[in-house]
């Protein structure tokens, strides 16, 4: 037979199964109802008591000099000029959210939890600069600089390596900016692109459109001339031919008029039968006339015939 020892926490476990078990007979036998097995719990008294928070208050307070102390109590600093600009872009800009979108409850300026918060942000930093203005002249009445002096060394607060990863993180961001301005870019000249070829086609269209409709007219008789065809050439067009035209004639200046060169020097029926004057540059001192006495054959010929 094996005797087992029982501990504090045995005891314990045995004691609420017992109790478990006896509130399961109670509501067996209907003793349990509704709202008697809730545990009410005593309301804590608020306790203000003025004159011990204040003796506590003299009891912990030091007195020391401000230097040590550096606490200020100040008004706040006057709002600036570009804070009052960037709380009424803040403004117009929720403004505009709820005016543009139906499914978004309107809410008041004074009542925008946005606008609270920056507004809240806002009296901080007015806060702070007066603290600062009212400071620094505080000192100076001291004798204590403010200024950093140009040999002045102080270890970050952060490592290296922590600053080169916020390093890193800042870059992609800007890279990210950059590239999604790029293709914003990109995008935009696309659909101008497209607008202005829209706009060129529906031109063309209408110019092609008015051309037809003159011609009809001048084939019923009702113009007189054909001035309409170079009314309708582009100007672009006419620039574009009158700079053609004068480029050929420059080229024809300093390289004549083109054309066959070969054999243009040689005789002809007509230079041979006497009919054209002609120079011959063949020999020296020889020029060609008018009454050059013809060939050979062709005296030949001419007496046969006879």
């Amino acid at each position: 037979m094996i005797d087992f020892e029982m501990d504090d926490s045995d005891s314990e476990y045995l004691s609420e199964m017992d109790s478990e078990t006896e509130l399961q007979e109670a509501f067996v036998r209907g003793d349990l109802k509704p709202g008697l097995n809730i545990e009410f719990q005593k309301p804590k008294e608020k306790v203000n008591n003025v004159s011990r928070l204040l003796t506590k208050t003299d009891e912990i307070k030091k007195d020391l000099p401000w230097l040590e102390r550096m606490d200020m109590t100040n008004e706040l600093a006057p709002l600036a000029p570009e804070l009052s600009l960037a709380l009424e872009k803040h403004e117009q800009k929720r403004a505009n959210l709820f005016k543009g979108n139906a499914k978004i409850p309107y809410i008041r300026p004074e009542e925008d939890p946005v606008l609270n918060d920056f507004k809240r942000e806002m009296l901080f930093h007015r806060q702070a600069q007066a603290a600062v203005l009212e400071g620094i002249k505080k000192l100076h009445e001291l004798g204590v600089k403010t200024k950093r002096p140009d040999d002045y060394f102080a270890e970050m607060a952060k490592s290296d390596e922590h600053m080169q990863k916020i390093r890193a993180n800042l870059m992609a961001k800007q890279e990210g900016q950059a590239k999604s301005e790029r293709i914003r870019q990109i995008r935009l000249q696309r659909k101008m692109g497209k607008l202005l070829n829209k706009q060129v086609k529906v031109q063309r269209e209408q110019e092609k459109r008015e051309m037809l409709e003159n011609i009809k007219k001048f084939r019923k008789g009702k113009f007189k001339n054909l001035d309409f065809l170079e009314d309708a050439r582009k100007p672009e067009t006419k620039t574009k031919t009158k700079k053609t035209a004068e480029s050929r004639r420059n080229r024809n200046k300093k390289f004549g008029f083109g054309g066959k060169k070969r054999g243009s020097k040689s005789n002809t029926k007509s230079s041979s039968a006497g009919l054209e004057a002609t120079k011959f540059s063949k020999g020296k001192g020889f020029k060609g006339s008018a009454n050059k006495r013809v060939g050979k054959s062709r005296r030949s010929k001419a007496k046969s015939k006879k």
